[in-house]
């Protein structure tokens, strides 16, 4: 259900301030956030007409292969126990649920990377953007990473994006499997 400003705080306004949604049979809870219209949109409708694998086995198998079709490296998502992969080739829209977090140390750059149980993003070529469900820690801190990017000018690195717009390079190699 959407709330104008009028309707919650009694003045005018056009943001709209959600306090759940509730579509596809789907309940999320937000509160206290300016969302755009355009951001009103349930995750069904992301999924819609997607490709969906299930299970641990055909998940991974979807992952590795979206990951080689896309030209991002095989080690780059390392996931436990995977309930659900979808893909929507017509958006690029892409999800991995797992069963629980997963905390993964890449050793060639001593990087810890946490991902969360619901991982989703856009894939392109050698790219994955608003990417959500990812986090690095640096320091004391875990900032979410939103976006990956391999760049053609600079062949063997990969860079990650994180919302304050930090980026840091990283060798390829780092993120192969197995890794």
């Amino acid at each position: 259900m959407l709330y104008t400003q009028t309707e919650a705080y009694g003045h005018k306004g056009e943001e709209k301030y959600v306090k759940s949604i509730e579509q596809y049979h789907c309940n999320i809870e937000v509160s206290n956030q300016v969302l755009s219209k355009e951001s009103v949109v349930s995750m069904e409708d992301n999924k819609e007409g997607g490709i969906v694998k299930k299970g641990h086995d055909d998940g991974m198998k979807m992952a590795v292969s979206l990951l080689r079709e896309f030209e991002l490296p095989e080690g780059l998502l390392p996931l436990a126990d995977v309930v659900e992969v979808g893909y929507v080739k017509g958006t690029g829209y892409m999800w991995i649920v797992q069963q629980k977090k997963v905390e993964h140390e890449f050793k060639m750059i001593s990087k810890l990377v946490s991902y969360d149980t619901e991982i989703k993003g856009f894939v392109d070529k050698k790219r994955i953007k608003k990417l959500k469900g990812v986090k690095a820690k640096e320091l004391m801190l875990w900032p979410p990473v939103s976006e990956i990017t391999i760049d053609d000018k600079q062949p063997g690195k990969i860079h990650f994006k994180s919302l304050a717009g930090i980026t840091k390079t990283f060798p390829v190699e780092a993120f192969a499997a197995g890794q």
